[in-house]
């Protein structure tokens, strides 16, 4: 038997995502999970204040979805979903309609959400390619963020993620964002980028830009932006793949709006963190337009494990639990916690700004910190310290708990980050 720790043994051959090895301490090792918290193999908990990148919203090794693939697996395990279809997919697909908004008539299915981004662009891109039309400009938020795979690290702003690989990606025009106060600011802007370029889709985070610290901005000011690209027949893209079922108090961000997009992307709380899986929905419209006698004009793009059965059951099994009063009601209490919780810091020395959204808490700090520089380490390591698991976002602190979180684990977060805020 190796006796070494799991700690130990991962630096022999393991590669971590978004972390400098020369200058990381070594990883935690997590061995078991539970509703809201996780232990590590020293026996220490820990509480998931942002479940786990925003996926597990309704709590570790959640029985009902176990049982759900469980079930599934012992009947269906995979099958390729080119050619064949079966029950899981079809049923997802129905009941994904009962939610999204009323505008969404199709299904394509992928396996995460960078890809779910990727088939999105490339669906803009092939509609107009498909009407005789060269579009080549994509238009985004500044400071944006949709995944790491080409396109969708094309449609990000955040140079800390796209650095090496900028002369290498597809043409995208940023705008700000719109708030309260630059509403027709940004759509005079939004509107010569429209003359000035062949553009084929606007790709936004809506209502909450995640990797760039939470950011929040304007539904009215939104809507106004998809309308007029609407108007000038260009698609737009509704990145939902961190604000989908259920973080932003409604179901999808999406809505907040009167203008419904004209694809959508979805991910992570799909499977509730179960299972790697994701979906591209369109209108009937998008779809139409790959409808031909021609058969290279169908969409010929395709993941191993589109559709897989086992993904699909963990997705039914939570949508299933999203609706059910029991996750209403924690819902409608987190946020009502966290609102509190804002009121009470909000004049606090070191808090810039506090902000509130459904179950996300966001807070940005009078102190300058580099995204992962070693001050912003130092605060994650001290959360570690008291058994709380938070991710900072440079200078912002968030949190996006699970919606099984109890009222004891919330306010032990709560009581760490006013520690945090005293002694940093």
């Amino acid at each position: 038997m190796n006796v070494e720790n799991l700690s130990t043994r991962d630096k022999k051959h393991l590669w971590h995502p978004l972390s400098q090895h020369k200058l990381n301490k070594p990883q935690m090792a997590i061995v078991k999970a539970k509703d809201a918290l996780l232990f590590d193999e020293d026996g220490n908990e820990y509480i998931d204040g942002i479940a786990s990148w925003y996926t597990v919203m309704y709590g570790h090794s959640n029985e009902y979805i176990v049982a759900a693939m469980t079930k599934q697996m012992q009947k269906l395990d995979f099958v390729m979903f080119s050619g064949l279809t079966h029950e899981p997919a079809i049923q997802l697909s129905e009941k994904l309609m009962e939610i999204l908004p009323k505008n969404q008539a199709k299904i394509f299915f992928n396996d995460n959400g960078s890809t779910a981004i990727e088939a999105a662009i490339k669906m803009a891109l092939q509609y107009f390619h498909n009407n005789g039309e060269k579009r080549d400009t994509l238009i985004a938020f500044e400071d944006g963020f949709h995944g790491d795979t080409f396109g969708a690290m094309s449609a990000s702003g955040l140079s800390s993620y796209n650095g090496p690989f900028e002369d290498f990606l597809l043409k995208v025009v940023r705008i700000p964002t719109p708030q309260e106060d630059n509403i027709e600011e940004v759509k005079s802007k939004l509107s010569q980028i429209l003359k000035e370029n062949n553009c084929a889709a606007f790709v936004f985070e809506p209502l909450v830009q995640g990797a760039a610290g939470m950011k929040f901005h304007s539904s009215k000011g939104l809507d106004a932006l998809i309308q007029l690209c609407q108007e000038n027949d260009v698609l737009t893209i509704a990145d939902e793949i961190m604000t989908g079922f259920g973080k932003t108090g409604k179901n999808f961000a999406s809505d907040y709006l009167v203008n419904n997009p004209d694809i959508i992307c979805l991910s992570k709380a799909l499977t509730a963190g179960m299972f790697p899986l994701s979906i591209t929905s369109c209108s009937q419209a998008v779809f139409n337009r790959f409808l031909s006698d021609e058969v290279h004009k169908g969409f010929f793009h395709a993941h191993t494990f589109s559709a897989h059965p086992i993904g699909c059951a963990a997705a039914l099994a939570g949508i299933a639990l999203l609706n059910s009063p029991e996750i209403q009601k924690r819902r409608t209490y987190i946020e009502s916690a966290h609102t509190s919780f804002a009121k009470k810091i909000k004049n606090h020395e070191k808090v810039k700004e506090v902000r509130v959204l459904g179950v996300i808490l966001a807070i940005d700090l009078n102190i300058e910190m580099e995204r992962y520089g070693s001050l912003r380490d130092k605060l994650y390591n001290f959360f570690l310290e008291r058994g709380v698991l938070l991710r900072p976002l440079g200078s912002t602190i968030y949190m996006l708990p699970p919606y099984v979180i109890t009222n004891n684990q919330l306010q032990k977060i709560y009581n760490t980050i006013t520690e945090a805020l005293d002694t940093f």
